[in-house]
């Protein structure tokens, strides 16, 4: 038995949140690691869905424990509108079910504010990154610059004043600079003071919660937000989200050791897409693309924005199994293949005329690039709802064992459909 951390290989969206909830199954603990509620999940269970942005997957299983990381940027309101609405759907959020951590940092409306006077000023400038507009990033530069609000705070009134005050000298002079009227202390005040009562029961010190769990033996799954190509570190700079997202982060946003991690189980979509600005060298802007996205419901969950799509790249995520330590893949909307009579997939790309093996980090280089090409031949048969390999085409299970020599790491998983349980398992992530 082995603790389980599930990544995105690619620009997100690959199909976390039906895997997650696949192996929340078979979890005791599910611990959301970084990111905030910009990245959104949709989890299909006997014909429910369920879109989760903020909380872990897990909250929707009965008998589980949810916990929001200290990695994770909390924005309260939201947190609690995600509460309500899964109360309406029969799911019941309370401090027994939900822990969030003492030492998260909160997303208050002067990040969210800011993200956005930002992001319109980029606009006009034509250098915007593409922000969903909620705060992140503002959120973790104030987390980063050591003058953040966290969770713990709502509970200490004698220090938090003086914490509102470090916080709005810095965000009145950003504000004045920008032309936009300052913030003054009573609103933040009371801001935080109007939700404090209804966020401080689900505080818990995470990492002593975790530790004594995992001496338990329970079994812990860590999620991740977004993919591995938009880490701040790893991912197409400048074009990325404002955390780190590969694996690596599950220990340091969780507070547990790296060697209690275990598998390392990479989501990773059959054809690539991505949401927003930022290279992709594999973006098709044809009829192809249009049936993928058509086909596969690219739109966003959080953002409603519709996807960009291409083909897979399997340099892109040659590069994630590395930065990641990914042990397996969970291959998934294999489906949206079905009836393509050739398919391509990215080997490398040619970049001043040499070819090379990886996507570099200059953003002038990855400007540049152009992909190389394998081809395949497609399949004519449906692979919808295939639970075994007898189900798949010769073609589709060729198209697999491709990927699987060209990424370097092994299926695990391969999923068919929405459904949980239209997946095919090669290898139980908590027992390899």
């Amino acid at each position: 038995m082995t603790n389980v951390v599930v990544v995105g290989s690619q620009w997100g969206d690959e199909g976390k949140g039906k895997i997650v909830d696949w192996l929340s199954e078979r979890a005791d603990i599910v611990v959301r690691f970084q990111g905030g509620h910009n990245a959104g999940h949709t989890l299909v269970i006997d014909g429910v869905s369920y879109k989760l942005s903020l909380l872990p997957s897990g909250i929707v299983r009965p008998g589980k424990i949810a916990v929001i990381g200290n990695g994770v940027v909390l924005d309260p309101h939201a947190l609690l509108a995600e509460i309500e609405k899964l109360g309406a759907q029969g799911v019941k959020v309370t401090p027994e079910n939900l822990r969030v951590a003492d030492n998260a940092t909160l997303i208050l409306s002067l990040h969210r504010e800011l993200d956005g006077m930002r992001e319109d000023a980029a606009s006009n400038s034509g250098t915007k990154i593409g922000t969903t507009r909620r705060g992140i990033g503002p959120a973790y530069e104030d987390k980063v610059g050591r003058r953040a609000i966290r969770v713990m705070d709502l509970a200490d009134m004698e220090t938090l004043p003086g914490k509102v005050d470090r916080i709005l000298t810095h965000h009145n002079a950003l504000r004045r600079g920008l032309g936009e009227k300052e913030v003054s202390h009573e609103a933040i005040m009371q801001e935080l003071t109007s939700i404090a009562d209804r966020v401080l029961p689900f505080r818990e010190t995470v990492w002593e919660l975790l530790d004594k769990q995992r001496r338990k033996g329970a079994r812990i799954l860590f999620e991740g937000a977004q993919g591995s190509l938009l880490d701040i570190d790893h991912g197409t700079y400048p074009f990325v989200t404002s955390s780190n997202t590969v694996a690596g982060q599950a220990s340091a946003g969780s507070g547990m050791g790296p060697g209690a991690l275990g598998y390392i189980l990479g989501i990773t979509k059959a054809y690539t897409t991505r949401v927003g600005e930022g290279p992709f060298p594999t973006e098709l802007k044809d009829e192809i693309g249009q049936f993928l996205g058509e086909k596969g419901h690219e739109f966003g969950t959080v953002t409603g924005r519709k996807r960009r799509c291409g083909w897979f790249d399997a340099a892109l995520v040659r590069q994630s199994v590395a930065t990641n330590g990914i042990t397996g893949i969970a291959l998934t909307k294999l489906d949206v293949l079905d009836g393509l009579d050739e398919l391509k997939i990215c080997v490398g790309y040619m970049l001043d005329g040499q070819q090379i093996d990886h996507l570099p980090a200059s953003q002038g280089a990855q400007a540049r690039v152009e992909p190389v090409y394998v081809s395949l031949e497609g399949w004519k048969e449906s692979t919808v709802g295939a639970r075994s390999w007898a189900d798949l085409p010769a073609q589709a299970i060729k198209y697999v064992r491709q990927v699987e020599e060209l990424i370097g790491a092994p299926v695990a998983l391969l999923s068919t459909s929405p459904e949980r349980d239209d997946t095919i398992l090669v290898t139980d992530p908590f027992e390899d």
